[in-house]
C-alpha cells in the first residue's frame, strides 16, 4: 500500500526537473514518476535556429511540435499515468505552478485516480480562471515584462508560447533569476534554465476548468506554499486555498509551508520530499479506510 507520487511539472519546464526531488523520494523509500505533458521532454521542439550562433529571425518563424496542445490533452497524458500508477496503490497526484491547471482539470475527470492531491505553488482556480485571476490585486507586485523580455515569436503567428531562455541580455536574466530563483546562486539559477525548453502551449483553462466541488472537491487536497514566491504571490496563492476551502467546508486544505523561491524547492529538494513523505501515512489510511 506504499502510494506512489505522480509528478507534474509546470511551464516551459518538463520531468527532467524532478529528477533531484525523485531522487530524495527514493533515499525516504518512495516511489515516484515524473509526467512529461504532451509537447515536453523529448517530445520537445528545440530548432536549429535555437542553438549558438542564434537565428533570431529563425527562431520567430519556426514550427514546434506543442502547437494545438490543450489543457485537455494535457490532463489525458496524467489520466494515462495514474491508470497505471493505481494498479500498484494509492497515488498522490503532486503538481507545481502551471501545472496546477492540469491537475486540476483530471481532478474534476478523474476523482477516483487520486488518494490525495497536491500543489506547490501550483494554479487551482475556484472563482476565476487562471488568465483572470492575473488581473487581480494579489498578482499587482508580479513583474509582467520578465516573460516579455525573453519572447522570441508572436504566438498569434506560431500558434505557441515561444523564449529565447538562451539570451545573454544582462537585464533578461536578472529579471528571470528574481522572478523563479532570487534565492539561489548564479549557477544554481543558469543550471535551471537550461533544463527549460523554448516552447510552451496557449491553452492555460478558462472558466470552465475551475474547480468543480462534486468532483475535485471530494479528494483530500494538500497546498504547498512557497513563502518567496515572486511569481505566484503568497497572497495569490493564500487566495486560491481559501476559495477552495469556501467551496468545500468539509474537504479543506493540508497547508504547509517552504522557504522557497518558484524553482529553489527543485534545486535543494530535501526538506520538500521530506514534507512530501509525510504525507504518506495519512493518505494510505484514508485509501485503506475508503476501501
Amino acid at each position: 500500500m506504499s502510494p506512489t507520487y505522480v509528478l507534474v511539472h509546470g511551464a516551459f519546464a518538463n520531468s527532467f526537473s524532478f529528477a533531484p526531488l525523485q531522487a530524495e523520494l527514493a533515499l525516504l523509500g518512495h516511489r515516484s514518476a515524473a509526467v512529461d505533458l504532451p509537447g515536453h521532454g523529448f517530445a520537445a521542439t528545440y530548432p536549429a535556429a535555437y542553438q549558438a550562433p542564434q537565428d533570431l529571425a529563425g527562431l520567430a518563424t519556426a514550427p514546434g511540435s506543442i502547437k494545438g496542445v490543450t489543457l485537455a490533452d494535457n490532463a489525458a497524458r496524467v489520466i494515462e499515468a495514474l491508470e497505471r500508477a493505481k494498479e500498484h496503490g494509492p497515488v498522490i497526484l503532486v503538481g507545481h505552478s502551471r501545472g496546477g491547471a492540469t491537475l486540476t482539470a483530471v481532478g474534476n475527470a478523474r476523482p477516483d485516480l487520486i488518494d490525495r492531491i497536491v500543489y506547490v505553488s501550483a494554479w487551482a482556480p475556484v472563482d476565476l480562471g487562471v488568465g483572470e485571476y492575473y488581473a487581480e490585486p494579489e498578482m499587482a507586485s508580479v513583474d509582467a515584462g520578465v516573460l516579455a523580455g525573453v519572447l522570441a515569436a508572436d504566438p498569434a503567428a506560431v500558434g505557441l508560447l515561444r523564449a529565447n531562455f538562451r539570451t545573454a541580455d544582462p537585464a533578461a536574466l536578472a529579471g528571470l533569476k528574481e522572478a523563479f530563483l532570487a534565492d539561489g546562486t548564479d549557477d544554481e539559477f543558469f543550471t535551471f534554465l537550461n533544463t527549460f525548453q523554448p516552447d510552451e502551449n496557449l491553452d492555460a483553462g478558462t472558466s470552465a476548468d475551475r474547480v468543480q466541488a462534486a468532483t475535485w472537491g471530494t479528494i483530500p487536497r494538500t497546498y504547498v506554499r512557497l513563502s518567496g514566491d515572486t511569481s505566484i504571490p503568497v497572497a495569490m496563492q493564500d487566495r486560491m486555498i481559501r476559495e477552495a476551502d469556501a467551496l468545500t467546508p468539509d474537504n479543506r486544505y493540508d497547508v504547509h509551508t517552504l522557504e522557497s523561491s518558484h524553482l529553489l524547492w527543485l534545486v535543494r529538494p530535501r526538506p520538500a520530499a521530506e514534507l512530501l513523505a509525510s504525507l504518506a501515512r495519512a493518505t494510505v489510511g484514508d485509501a485503506t479506510a475508503a476501501g
